[in-house]
């Protein structure tokens, strides 16, 4: 083995390389990045071949000063950060100081620039070589353009991995899209082989936002989302969420930003994918552009070389601010919402935002009362239009009445008095008074419920219907009986790891809260004396284990109420009305009536539609009338 002896800068620079410089995507992300710290308002994009022949980038932000020329393309070298404070609070994108010097090493890369104030443009060059440059003259308006030409001309075995030229494009446009999603303010462009992808003008109002967002996306993602805005315990969420009927076969329409960074994380995956639990079809994934901001002192951004991942200081904190904002938005979305084609009014703030949040300054007892509530408050705050809520101790009798369905629905919509078999009328004219799904008609193979509405005509699957509020009913009344827990007849004890032990010991009021009750009786033991009654035929061992690991991975864990849930749904599903079963009018029209009182009412328990509207132009176009 050979002395051990310093690297040459440029080897150094190309090693650094191998963590930042991938495909021309990173060049891209890295120096947008730099544009927008330098303020720019405008940046111009040009690729060729997929960015591997050319990329370059304008921007008119302040530019950088003559005498910083030679330091641009060395390594560590930066005007984001200067002490060790600066980088427990970052608040730019860029901090680091090694994209420059690690591009330019792999590149034949050209930076001119001119600093605002100054008379003068100058240039500095280099191509792949150690960082001594030098600086030239330029013309040049105020700001910066970076060449950057012939990626990996120097290093052919890194060459070889690149993809075709349009699946290198097609990962440098996801980039220009997530950075044109994080700053409305800048205006970006986008030009491949000199012809326009994309031509965005900075949006300042929450249309042209959304205007940003449905070129960027979908428009039909943006004419089914839900825009949140809430705020609590030192913590603001933004943006929009599609609703479950907007879902995707993968999850290609995510996109998350903390303090405007985009981010993938676990934690945050997790929350979302709970808020989205019980109303998204098995196998599909939700669409959302959502943006977390909170004070830079709680969030660690110096993780990964690509800084795509963060580390929250209160991970379970933000896990169940995101879990609750976003369960309450896709709660509170009624048919009147999406009928109307616009979301719900925006969330207000839960609690009072706290001011000047510095880091470590979180009192711990808000921590626990918001954690408390995310376990007590699952069901929301809905109240079923017919059939009051079971009382304490009353939800098999609840079940019973459901199950069956011998008795009319004898609750008559906006209030009027309804006799069994009499048919409710329907108005002459279109109105405003309309309910949302507007009035039965008819019944289509004892299946569906036909109806009309101020729209058009609008299908029910009357058991997907039913199937959801009575599973909403059921969750509400087990929440106000409280978690009813069984001591068991023979405790289980667990080998676990000291690590899920120590989790078991921390954790013991949570588990307390669920119904559970567990001690530490080893190193890498644990023993469960009681469990809830409503999960007694649980997988005991099973279901502890996952709970540690959720607890240690995530800061939270929500399998008993999963499992409760998933006994509440089959429950549900058994309670409802089934096929071929006739209803009256009366019936139908209460049942239309409920689901626009009930949460998630456009979904069953398996995420399956349970209503669907055709306009009236829908229907014209069918029979070509108009032509």
């Amino acid at each position: 083995m050979s002395r051990i002896h310093l690297l040459s800068p440029r080897l150094a620079n190309q090693i650094a390389a191998g963590e930042v410089v991938e495909r021309p995507a990173n060049i891209v992300k890295e120096l947008v990045e730099n544009a927008l710290d330098a303020g720019a308002t405008r940046i111009e994009i040009d690729a060729e071949q997929g960015g591997v022949k050319l990329l370059r980038i304008r921007d008119d932000g302040h530019g950088i000063e003559h005498d910083d020329l030679p330091l641009a393309l060395s390594r560590h070298a930066t005007s984001k950060i200067t002490t060790l404070d600066d980088l427990e609070a970052v608040a730019s994108l860029g901090f680091r100081g090694e994209a420059l010097a690690s591009i330019s090493s792999v590149t034949r890369l050209t930076l001119t620039s001119r600093a605002q104030g100054a008379e003068d443009a100058w240039s500095v060059h280099a191509e792949g070589r150690d960082m001594a440059a030098s600086v030239a003259p330029a013309a040049h308006p105020v700001g910066t353009t970076l060449e950057v030409r012939d990626l990996f001309f120097n290093t052919p075995a890194r060459r070889k991995f690149l993809r075709t030229e349009k699946t290198e494009f097609s990962h440098l446009e996801e980039t220009v899209k997530r950075l044109a999603l994080s700053r409305y303010d800048v205006a970006f462009s986008l030009r491949h082989n000199g012809r326009v992808i994309h031509q965005l003008r900075s949006a300042e109002r929450t249309i042209d936002r959304e205007k940003r967002v449905a070129s960027l996306l979908n428009k039909d993602f943006i004419d089914s989302a839900v825009h949140i805005d809430a705020e609590a315990v030192g913590l603001q969420l933004q943006g929009w969420v599609g609703l479950p009927t907007f879902s995707r076969s993968q999850a290609d329409m995510q996109y998350f930003f903390v303090n405007g960074r985009v981010v993938r994380d676990k934690l945050v995956v997790h929350a979302i994918k709970q808020a989205y639990r019980d109303v998204l079809y098995h196998g599909r994934h939700p669409a959302f552009v959502l943006y977390l901001w909170l004070d830079p002192k709680l969030v660690d951004v110096n993780v990964h070389p690509t800084k795509h991942e963060v580390r929250f200081r209160d991970g379970r904190l933000v896990h169940d601010f995101l879990f609750r904002t976003l369960h309450k938005a896709l709660g509170d979305v009624r048919p009147d919402d999406r009928l109307a084609g616009s979301t719900p009014a925006t969330l207000v703030p839960q609690t009072a935002p706290l001011s000047g949040v510095q880091a470590g300054e979180f009192q711990e007892q808000a921590r626990l009362d918001w954690q408390a509530q995310a376990v007590q408050e699952n069901a929301g705050s809905y109240q079923p239009a017919f059939n009051a809520v079971p009382q304490q101790g009353a939800v098999s009798a609840q079940l019973d009445g459901l199950r069956s369905l011998s008795q009319p629905l004898d609750v008559a919509p906006w209030g009027q008095e309804v006799r069994q078999g009499q048919p409710q009328p329907l108005p002459q004219t279109p109105s405003a008074d309309m309910p949302p799904l507007g009035y039965a008609i008819a019944q289509l193979h004892g299946i569906y419920i036909l109806a009309q509405n101020a729209q058009g005509m609008v299908v029910v699957d009357m058991h997907a219907a039913h199937e959801r509020i009575t599973y909403e009913r059921l969750k509400i009344a087990v929440d106000q009986q409280g978690v009813q827990s069984q001591p068991l007849l023979v405790p289980v004890t667990l080998a676990v790891s000291e690590r899920e032990a120590d989790a078991a010991e921390q954790f013991a009021d949570e588990f307390r809260l669920l119904g559970v009750e567990l001690a530490r009786v080893a190193p890498e033991s644990v023993v469960v004396r009681q469990i809830p009654v409503l999960l007694q035929q649980a997988e005991v061992p099973r279901l502890i284990t996952d709970m540690l690991g959720d607890l240690l991975e995530h800061g939270t864990s929500d399998r008993i109420l999963a499992h409760r849930n998933e006994l509440l749904g089959t429950m549900a599903c058994h309670g409802s009305v089934r096929a071929n079963r006739k209803l009256s009018i009366p019936e139908m029209n209460a049942l239309l009536r409920d689901m626009e009182a009930t949460e998630r009412s456009g979904q069953c328990n398996h995420g399956r539609p349970t209503w669907t509207q055709l306009t009236m132009g829908e229907l014209d176009k069918l029979f070509l009338r108009g032509r």
